[in-house]
């Protein structure tokens, strides 16, 4: 485990081979449901370079037409997001230290190629509960800024089964993907491969 006086913490290895494999399976039931998308920037239109989901009442979205936000449907399917896995909530009990539960569980998925620049997760009401994220799969180069996206920048490798934290002061502090080791991981179904899920389960209104 990594923590830091700044509420950062790096738990790795959390779920095991195991866990890992039963909560892909509850994930991928509900992505079949909820398809991945293509998102796209809010002014230019550009995609990003990562496809994505939700679960849970809330889910985040970004396109030219509505920009950065919060919906409670599918933009494709007009249906309301599946349920998140009840290993998540447990998941959210156990290390985020927040009396409510996450409102909202990004579903994204990181080809070979695919990267994250740094940003803050800045459209929630509810601004101090924390971020609490899960890698799945190939291994990924995370990134942890602080609060001024041009100040210095720390790396750390996040693999399949590792959980990460963003408490206290680094709850806004910028942070990204910079990119991904394909092949890494044997845990995706071979459809999936080679390629990363991550999830983030954020509390959206206070």
């Amino acid at each position: 485990m990594i923590e830091t006086a700044d509420g950062f913490r790096l738990l790795t290895g959390y779920f095991d081979r195991d866990a890992q494999t039963r909560l892909v399976s509850d994930v991928l039931e509900r992505v079949a449901r909820a398809p991945l998308y293509q998102p796209a920037m809010p002014r230019t239109g550009k995609p990003l370079s990562v496809r994505m989901t939700n679960l849970g009442p809330l889910g985040w979205m970004t396109d030219k037409a509505g920009g950065y936000r919060y919906q409670d449907h599918h933009p494709v399917t007009g249906n309301p997001w599946p349920d998140m896995p009840d290993s998540l909530l447990d998941l959210w009990g156990a290390v985020s230290g927040w009396p409510d539960p996450p409102q909202a569980c990004l579903v994204n998925w990181y080809g070979p190629d695919a990267r994250m620049g740094l940003h803050v997760d800045a459209d929630e009401d509810a601004r101090e509960a924390p971020v609490v994220s899960v890698s799945l799969g190939d291994t990924a180069r995370f990134r942890l800024g602080g609060p001024e996206r041009k100040g210095s920048t720390q790396s750390v490798r996040l693999h399949s089964g590792d959980v990460v934290v963003l408490g206290g002061a680094s709850r806004h502090f910028h942070h990204g993907v910079d990119r991904i080791y394909p092949e890494s991981s044997t845990l995706l179904p071979e459809d999936w491969r080679p390629g990363r899920i991550n999830l983030t389960l954020r509390r959206v209104r206070d």
